[in-house]
């Protein structure tokens, strides 16, 4: 889009090159359609001359292919004849200019920046190499880096043609006006810098299944013979601003530069289209865009005061006097050396965005925004929109359905339809996910029987910085997932009781005090957390860390005190449990001993627990069983060979375990809900030292 108006308006100021002291007629009218900026016919032109030029004069004619080829989108044509003028002397730095700027829109960033120094170091300006240098860092970042926004062509509304500049002709968003070179257009005449057909406006509407309908012509009084584009509809949906680029000589006999021209509604239909009294017919106008307040018109123009090439413009409407005030530049924070084009205002008035082929960006023209300041001046840096908005190609145009991160932009990119097409655009919402199972740990007193297995019916407490609190029970697979928010710190723990059962396990799962704390602080990018929670089952024994006792006696030594507490974490973890602390001893001795015997060290390590520990007399439960439910039977322990053999068998059956045997503890002093992350279930083995008798 080196056309960049898109309506005979340029892209440059192109220095007039002459043929001086040529005598080759074919070479005299090549450089004098050049010079018009006629780049698709001088193109051809340079071609059927460039046989008959000297040879010392072929670098310059060679160079001047390259910028035609340049001007009309033909990057590589154009990188082939810069490298030949290169080759052949040619003696201007602009031509590592040009070359650096055609090898960047073909994303050939290195060599780019190779010939931006060689242009710096040949003698061109320092600034903009240096400018064209850190354009093509950035955009190979850019390029690595996408941001989210999802890009979709068109197709239901491109043509084979140029399709571009469109805009929002109602409140709902439901209508758009577009520029279109297609197949209907009235003027049948071609551009003379491009070869292309003449544009008028265009409008399409959203069916009742959100499809665009076939576009139609806007009527005569908008669309004519001559150059039309750029239409911007008021949000009232009563004023309509367009480009036009009229043909015809005006009195003076000279032809008006492209204006800015506005209809009012007048029923269904437009009324007669007028020229803004700001235009200046020596000056080109374009790409008029109004506020959504309707008090201010901002647009392109290349007249005096700015900071060279085409600059954004914008002037306010006086309801008093029922006139437009004289236009005010942008300013130099959006404007520059080169071309500023296309604005548009977001509804707040606090957003401008645009496209230049000056400000750092990827290729071409890119698109920026440029944010207001207190004072409604656009002072600030402006911000590249960066890929996949931009590319290296023309990028320009942008619209927003209001507030909402998703509209319409132009770009000649590939992938399109015709020249330019216009191309959708939506940022998706970042989505954040927990998601995990509640697994099985299995039994370890049987080598970790059930291990992996998946446990049903683990509630699972997420817990957000937000304030909210969120349970979600697993599934028959054990598993779970939870949708998370944007900038929230969030803690995952789970619930376990009676209830939470897996093929193997019937009886419930004890709580876990394993927690995950997860955040979706500082992301830009969409995310899964996973956080699987491995979960004790409850069996009907359940050994405790070894508890030894001295010899015939019951009191706790201090290293069963320290196994004891492992019991105790279980307990404050399941607040709802009630359990049974059950000793044994081994099969020698006297049975009333024995049983006597293992109901002290029994109720000792119960004493332990509600003495030491606090743990409520009415969650614990002294049981001894002596000899009566020995592990290791008195013949397998014959069968060893020796006295330690046997020794250590019979040891093995003095222990003392826990089971489980209720849920349903309510503590008459705690708030009435209490849980803060696990209900319980199981029972567990630890073992008990008991004297040999």
């Amino acid at each position: 889009m080196k056309n960049t108006f898109k309506i005979t308006l340029t892209a440059f100021a192109v220095a007039t090159i002459t043929a001086t002291g040529f005598s080759q007629k074919a070479l005299k009218k090549a450089d004098a359609v050049f010079n018009a900026r006629q780049y698709f016919k001088a193109v051809q032109m340079y071609k059927t001359a460039y046989s008959s030029v000297p040879n010392d004069k072929k670098p310059t004619v060679l160079f001047k292919q390259g910028w035609a080829s340049q001007e009309i989108n033909d990057y590589k044509a154009a990188e082939g004849y810069y490298q030949k003028a290169i080759a052949g002397n040619y003696d201007d730095p602009i031509v590592y200019l040009r070359l650096a700027e055609v090898l960047k829109s073909q994303l050939k960033y290195p060599e780019a920046i190779v010939e931006y120094n060689n242009y710096k170091s040949k003698g061109g300006d320092a600034k903009r190499a240096d400018l064209g240098v850190k354009s093509c860092e950035l955009s190979q970042q850019w390029k690595d880096a996408p941001m989210r926004y999802k890009i979709e062509n068109m197709s239901l509304i491109n043509s084979k043609g140029s399709d571009f500049a469109c805009s929002f002709s109602d409140k709902k968003y439901q209508t758009l006006t577009f520029s279109s070179r297609r197949e209907g257009c009235l003027g049948d005449n071609a551009e003379i810098n491009t070869g292309l057909q003449y544009s008028d406006v265009w409008e399409t509407k959203l069916d009742k299944n959100g499809k665009w309908s076939a576009p139609v012509l806007l009527p005569p009084a908008i669309s004519t013979p001559v150059n039309e584009a750029a239409a911007w509809v008021s949000k009232k949906g009563d004023m309509i601003f367009f480009t036009r680029c009229p043909n015809a000589p005006a009195e003076n006999g000279l032809v008006p530069r492209c204006g800015i021209y506005m209809a009012k509604k007048q029923g269904s239909t437009w009324g007669p289209a007028d020229r803004l009294p700001f235009n200046n017919d020596t000056v080109q106008f374009a790409h008029p865009c109004l506020s959504s307040d309707g008090k201010v018109l901002y647009f392109t123009s290349r007249k005096g005061g700015g900071y060279g090439g085409l600059d954004i413009w914008s002037c306010s409407f006086d309801s008093k006097t029922n006139t437009w005030g004289q236009p005010v530049n942008a300013g130099p924070a959006v404007n520059t050396e080169g071309d500023e084009m296309y604005p548009t205002i977001s509804d707040d008035g606090k957003k401008l965005y645009f496209s230049s082929n000056y400000h750092p960006g990827m290729g071409g023209l890119d698109l920026f925004v440029a944010e207001a300041g207190a004072d409604g001046k656009f002072t600030k840096a402006v911000e590249n929109m960066k890929y996949p908005i931009n590319s290296s190609f023309d990028d320009f145009s942008i619209i927003f359905e209001g507030k909402k991160q998703r509209g319409y932009f132009t770009s000649n990119r590939d992938g399109g339809k015709g020249g330019d097409d216009i191309w959708s655009f939506n940022l998706p919402p970042l989505v954040y996910n927990v998601k995990g199972l509640g697994i099985s740990a299995g039994d370890a007193n049987k080598q970790f029987v059930g291990k992996g297995e998946p446990v049903a019916n683990v509630k699972v407490k997420i817990v957000g910085t937000d304030g909210s609190i969120n349970e979600y029970n697993t599934s028959k697979d054990g598993s779970y997932t939870f949708k998370l928010k944007e900038k929230t710190t969030y803690t995952v723990t789970t619930e376990t009781g009676k209830q939470s059962t897996s093929p193997t396990f019937s009886m419930g799962y004890l709580a876990s005090k394993d927690q995950r704390v997860f955040s979706t602080i500082g992301l830009d990018g969409s995310k899964d957390f996973i956080a699987d929670f491995e979960l004790t089952p409850i069996v009907p024994i359940l050994r405790l860390p070894k508890i030894l006792y001295d010899l015939g006696r019951a009191d706790l030594r201090q290293s069963s005190k320290d196994s004891l507490n492992y019991l105790f974490d279980i307990m404050k973890n399941n607040p709802s449990v009630v359990v049974e602390l059950n000793s044994h001893t081994d099969s020698r001795g006297k049975l009333d001993k024995n049983m006597a015997l293992s109901q002290a060290r029994a109720q000792s390590c119960v004493d332990y627990l509600v003495k030491e520990k606090g743990i409520n007399a009415d969650r614990l439960k002294a049981k001894g069983y002596g000899p009566t439910r020995l592990v290791i039977t008195d013949a397998e322990i014959a069968k060893a060979k020796t006295k330690p053999e046997k020794e250590a068998l019979h040891e093995v059956n003095r222990r003392t375990g826990f089971s489980i045997i209720s849920f349903d503890y309510v503590d008459p002093n705690a708030p009435k809900k209490t849980n803060t992350g696990g209900t319980n279930g199981g029972t567990k083995k630890t073992d008990d030292d008991e004297d040999s008798e």
